[in-house]
């Protein structure tokens, strides 16, 4: 099968995701800056989350860029983190709406370690079906990134419980982390 219906699937449900995020901002009552502050979580975590959302496109984008044909797992490995992906908006607005509450916080960073966890099992399935010579499997490798990422969600869970103000930064920190594309498929992709 070809690759062209599941690139533009997926990136259907990611507008549609940012655009559910957008659409749970709520206007400001007033028109003083003071009328901002009690908005101002909620526009926080739907730029993380727009963040989160934009890495995953752009790293989905050069992904599927190193595959030349897909199958019926790797479908349904695709759905499996859209799947994780389709959460973001409502953990957004659970996290904004309660000013960085400690169980919202904790779920957000459960729903982003489900999401990186399921893109990893995405990267996997797609190395098992072209093969160890493939691509990718040159570009990513054992996909330390992507672990220490996990590690880093699975540490920032608990500590919402403790300190929300260090879950957050974690968050933020892996955002960081992953905000340029990916530059070893890109290389991968020129040789």
């Amino acid at each position: 099968m070809t690759k062209v219906r599941l690139e533009a699937f997926s990136d259907g449900v990611m507008a549609i995701l940012i655009t559910i995020m957008v659409l749970e901002l709520k206007v400001p009552h007033g028109e003083t800056w003071d009328a901002i502050a009690p908005v101002v979580p909620p526009l926080l975590t739907y730029l993380l989350s727009f963040i989160y959302l934009g890495i995953y496109w752009t790293n989905h984008h050069h992904l599927l860029h190193t595959t030349d044909r897909i199958n019926g797992s790797i479908l349904w490995a695709n759905l499996h983190l859209l799947f994780w992906l389709s959460l973001i908006p409502f953990a957004t607005g659970w996290m904004g709406e309660n000013h960085f509450a400690p169980v919202p916080t904790a779920a957000y960073g459960a729903v982003l370690l489900l999401a990186g966890v399921a893109y990893m099992v995405l990267e996997r399935t797609i190395i098992r079906h072209q093969g160890r010579e493939s691509k990718l499997e040159a570009a990513v490798g054992k996909d330390a990134k992507a672990k220490v990422s996990a590690l880093m969600y699975a540490l920032a869970i608990p500590l919402a419980f403790v300190h929300r103000g260090f879950a957050q930064a974690i968050y933020i920190a892996v955002a960081l982390m992953w905000l340029v594309p990916d530059p070893r498929i890109e290389s991968a992709l020129k040789r």
